[in-house]
């Protein structure tokens, strides 16, 4: 075999090949077998490979391809062309490699900076789910919608599992944190769900137990008729005062109850009826009477009190009248005695000796101002002073109207 040379390797006479690498040569292997064209030709195909391996690197530099796998690849390659059994510019290879190194370094530091916002993101996502989670297990157990706030926290256990598979992967130590927040929230609120309807169980047996009794009540007062109607009407109080509860069983005790009032007040009202049909003449009595009343002459108040006495015992005679004309004739009746009344405590007022001597003691204080101010009045007028005549001619002129009303009253 004769020795053959490349730009960058030759093979020499037994078949032993050498790479020029950086200027060193480097045996790289033995191809006895085959010719020297064919063995440099295999060596020189692995160089290719490496370059086709860079170039691809290159590329995905070039591209902002995912920083930690291109630095990986770059490892690799580099690890690949520290001693490479291939012919060709090696060093070239290694240079390029190198420059794309720092390209990696800018797409790792813009991958680190993309993370660290991914994950705060995802913090914040969390946070949020886990404040709302927190907000639902703080309302009033007794106030909370239980329907809506159960589709909510569901709502937001799908979210929180969708966060931990989408998202950017957050520290132990944070995730273990908001997850703890997050399942205590979930566990106060179905602990609160459950207290409240095992409560609500409870409240409805006794409110049951409770409107099957005023049922009973209602049903026992319809054999008493209209007379049970009051009776009837505290049991409707006594119901409404009782928990809503919204069950077949409280619709069926309802059905029964109003149907109990319903006979009560169908006989209140046909015994109404009967009593205004009774009692119609009683009203035209009393109508009669009333007019009498109104008639009687009140200027001798003695006279009229003992024609009241009379009108009175009329009226009671006359007996009851129908429901509804009880309130206008009663409001008549008393009119006339307040009218009688009135006057009787204005005699009183007049004749009393206390009220006597406070009106004579007001009058002789009057009396005693009015003559001083008829004296100031005169000086005044001789004084020629406008402003003091006006003001004395005011102060006057009140005095006497104040005697005045005093006198009307005494």
């Amino acid at each position: 075999m004769s020795a053959v040379e490349t730009g960058f390797g030759r093979i020499d006479e037994n078949g032993n090949i050498y790479v020029s690498d950086a200027g060193v040569e480097r045996l790289i292997g033995s191809q006895p077998e085959l010719s020297p064209e064919n063995a440099l030709a295999l060596y020189i195909k692995k160089y290719d490979d490496l370059a086709s391996s860079v170039r691809l690197l290159e590329q995905r530099v070039k591209a902002k391809a995912d920083a930690k796998s291109i630095n990986k690849s770059a490892e690799k390659i580099l690890a690949e062309l520290k001693e490479p059994l291939a012919i060709g510019d090696i060093q070239l290879l290694r240079d390029k490699v190198a420059a794309v190194q720092t390209g990696i370094a800018d797409l790792l530091a813009e991958s680190a900076q993309q993370h660290a916002e991914e994950v705060k993101a995802a913090i914040v996502a969390r946070e949020e789910i886990v404040v709302s989670a927190e907000k639902i297990a703080a309302q009033d157990p007794q106030k909370t919608n239980y329907k809506q706030a159960s589709a909510k926290m569901l709502e937001l256990f799908t979210a929180w599992q969708a966060t931990q598979k989408s998202s950017a992967k957050v520290s132990k130590k944070v995730a273990d944190d908001l997850w703890h927040r997050f399942s205590k929230a979930r566990n106060t609120f179905d602990s609160n769900k459950r207290s409240y309807f095992s409560s609500q169980d409870t409240l409805v047996k006794a409110s049951k137990t409770a409107k099957a009794d005023l049922v009973a009540k209602a049903e026992a007062l319809v054999e008493k008729g209209a007379d049970s109607a009051l009776a009837y009407r505290d049991l409707l109080t006594a119901w409404k005062a009782l928990p809503k509860t919204k069950t077949k069983a409280d619709d069926s005790l309802w059905a029964r109850l109003k149907a109990a009032g319903d006979a009560i007040y169908a006989a209140k009202s046909a015994k109404v009826e009967s009593e205004n049909i009774a009692f119609a003449a009683n009203l035209a009595l009393k109508l009669e009477i009333l007019t009498d009343a109104e008639k009687i002459d009140v200027s001798n108040l003695e006279e009229a009190k003992a024609a009241m006495r009379a009108i009175q015992a009329r009226w009671e005679k006359a007996g009851k009248v129908p429901r509804e004309s009880i309130r206008p004739t009663e409001d008549r009746l008393k009119a006339v005695e307040q009218k009688i009344k009135n006057i009787e405590q204005e005699n009183w007022r007049k004749t009393d000796p206390a009220t006597i001597d406070r009106t004579n003691s007001v009058r002789s204080q009057l009396e005693a101002s009015i003559a001083k101010l008829e004296t100031d009045l005169a000086q005044a007028q001789q004084s020629g002073d406008a402003s003091k005549i006006a003001k004395a001619n005011e102060a006057l002129e009140t005095k006497k109207a104040w005697l005045a009303v005093v006198i009307a009253n005494s």
